[in-house]
């Protein structure tokens, strides 16, 4: 699928057209492919890559354009289930258009950046921008939400919420190495400043850009490490939960297993003291009572 955008007062607008300066391409079919590739000149193993989750950011310089892959969050749904994905961009830039190439419809214009765009490289540059801000906020989400299970873990016994840990704690490294990686395109970018024809503004923003991209990277850092650096000790504390449980579990029955014991012994088949007394069911039920008493004592002054 095609969207076609124009700049429009300094906005994206989108509008049907033939020449448009920003062309989307969503999942392209064989066709759009073919003619990116044969009529645009765009590398056909570039073109694949930008349909790739798993390829890493690059630059590379053609004869008439510029290729990048530029790596951005995936969006999470509930179905992911505490997976977060990352997702490749395909950024070919000409000098009278800019053509990017996504495996699936998302937002790529939103956001303050998009309020004022002048030029191609412009939109490129806040393009990478954006990606990065979403990672952040995507951060935050990770950060809540292991913030909700280690709460949850202090009372549970599940190993289903440990699990939901795992899975975020592995979204984290997949987010750290896009981040690094849109990191050294970056660092290509302002190398290259001069031939890719960047004017003193867009340099300006290419510094805000890295600025953005290193502290993202720390956030991202701070948080792997952090939840990979308690895993054990969450660990330790579904472990804890478990024994407590069970130690609460085995004094009810021993609190239970001596009055059943004394009911027994008065209950046997044979002579026995009391077998004639009038008062000898309360007396047994006493006693069966003081047992269960005992053992209540008992774990109250050793503090079981």
């Amino acid at each position: 699928m095609l969207k076609q955008l124009y700049i429009s007062n300094g906005k994206l607008v989108e509008e049907n057209g033939q020449e448009a300066a920003v062309q989307v391409y969503i999942a392209p079919d064989d066709t759009e492919k073919k003619y990116l590739v044969e009529q645009l000149k765009i590398d056909e193993h570039t073109l694949n890559s930008s349909l790739d989750p798993d390829e890493l950011s690059r630059l590379e310089f053609e004869p008439d354009h510029l290729a990048m892959i530029v790596k951005r969050p995936k969006h999470y749904t509930a179905e992911d289930n505490f997976l977060f994905k990352v997702s490749s961009i395909g950024v070919f830039m000409f000098k009278d258009k800019l053509i990017i190439v996504v495996a699936e419809e998302a937002p790529l214009f939103e956001g303050k950046p998009f309020i004022r765009v002048q030029s191609i490289p412009d939109i490129m540059l806040k393009l990478i921008y954006r990606a990065i801000t979403h990672f952040v906020e995507h951060l935050k989400g990770i950060n809540m939400m292991a913030a909700s299970i280690e709460h949850q873990i202090n009372m549970a016994m599940e190993n289903k919420l440990l699990l939901n840990l795992f899975t975020l704690e592995k979204s984290l490294v997949y987010y750290l190495n896009a981040i690094n990686s849109n990191g050294m395109l970056i660092e290509r970018l302002k190398n290259n400043a001069a031939k890719i024809g960047f004017t003193q503004e867009n340099l300006e923003f290419l510094d805000d850009v890295i600025i953005e991209n290193n502290q993202c990277r720390e956030q991202a850092q701070i948080y792997s490490t952090v939840l990979a650096g308690l895993m054990d000790a969450r660990v330790s504390i579904v472990s804890n939960n478990l024994n407590v449980r069970i130690k609460t579990l085995t004094i009810i029955t021993i609190a239970i297993m001596l009055p059943t014991l004394v009911v027994s012994i008065f209950s046997m088949n044979v002579t026995i003291p009391l077998a004639v007394h009038p008062h000898a069911f309360w007396i047994i039920t006493s006693l069966a009572a003081l047992s269960a008493t005992c053992v209540g004592l008992l774990v109250w002054r050793r503090r079981w």
